[in-house]
């Protein structure tokens, strides 16, 4: 479903932030969560429906949230990484049962932290050596609270635990666990999440330097994990903002079938004076094209997410 009216945007909108809404509250009250891991499933089914209707919008609503605000930051945080997984899923053809478990663990990945997660994202200095504390143990702890609240996935369960640890990246595929390849995914899109989210204590990254990071730690498998994400949600993902080589400044809207050329509205001119009114175009076939990627901190222009992302539907029928 593309956005064409008020209602359709506000209708999406509503529906994405009920979700992460009520993903909050089950992550920060588990205990008081009747049948928690089939109230996960829901939540999994309810954002692979919201997906289907526009998966663009979905990414831009997204990414919006996730670098703009750290208020809630561990559901928003969960669900950003969710949806990766599930792209990144159908690019490297997981198989249903694969990509269930994956995504699932990322929805629950930091349930022994979410308070300390959302605490973290607000505080302006480093964790005290308490909070280190949960932080070192959380994977562990989370994925035997999970087994007590009725998760009986082995393979979701051990994801949660070892998704922070290092070893895994060095297991031989050909003898590794089931989930290490799942786990591997995880772990990338966790540390791509947290770059581009702003915390108290510094400003998120643009989305390349994100990739860029990853991309340049020296390990194959993470880059071809990757490069994995980068087919799936592109370069710069939908919401992210970037700088053109005539130093105008965009928001990016839609993927297109070049990672990355997307489409994108332009809403600053070279200057950085906010436009009137957005005006798209498709880097993938004209100029000027994307220069570099910009954190959503230093762009001044506030715009219209309704007109952009009405603008947007028309993309792929205006070129």
């Amino acid at each position: 479903m593309l956005v064409n009216t008020d209602n359709d945007y506000e209708d999406l909108l509503a529906q994405w932030s009920d979700l992460e809404s009520g993903l909050g509250v089950i992550l920060g009250n588990p205990s008081s969560t009747q049948e928690f891991a089939h109230r996960v499933v829901q939540y999994d089914r309810w954002m692979q429906g919201l997906l289907l209707r526009d998966p663009d919008v979905g990414l831009y609503l997204l990414f919006q949230l996730a670098s703009n605000s750290p208020v809630g930051y561990s559901a928003s945080h969960a669900l950003v990484c969710a949806v990766l997984c599930h792209l990144i899923a159908a690019d490297v053809g997981l198989q249903a049962r694969e990509r269930d478990s994956l995504v699932r663990a990322a929805l629950t990945m930091n349930i022994a932290m979410t308070g300390l997660q959302d605490t973290l994202a607000n505080q302006p200095e480093k964790p005290s050596p308490e909070q280190q504390d949960v932080i070192r143990m959380h994977a562990v702890k989370g994925a035997m609270m999970l087994t007590n609240l009725g998760v009986s996935d082995d393979s979701w369960l051990d994801i949660v635990s070892a998704h922070h640890t290092d070893a895994i990246d060095k297991l031989d595929p050909r003898s590794a666990p089931p989930a290490a390849k799942l786990t591997r995914i995880l772990k990338l899109v966790d540390r791509y999440a947290a770059m581009i989210s702003p915390r108290a204590s510094r400003a998120g990254r643009s989305a390349t330097e994100s990739v860029r990071s990853i991309l340049g730690s020296g390990a194959a498998k993470a880059e071809d994990i990757g490069h994995a994400m980068v087919r799936a949600i592109g370069l710069c993902p939908p919401g992210t903002y970037v700088r053109l080589e005539n130093n105008e400044i965009a928001v990016v809207v839609r993927r297109s079938t070049d990672p990355k050329h997307p489409y994108v509205a332009i809403v600053s001119n070279a200057r950085g004076e906010p436009l009137r009114e957005p005006r798209l175009h498709n880097t993938a076939q004209y100029k000027p094209r994307i220069k570099l990627a910009l954190a959503a901190s230093s762009v001044r222009a506030r715009p219209n997410h309704f007109l952009i992302l009405k603008m947007g539907a028309k993309a792929t029928q205006s070129f």
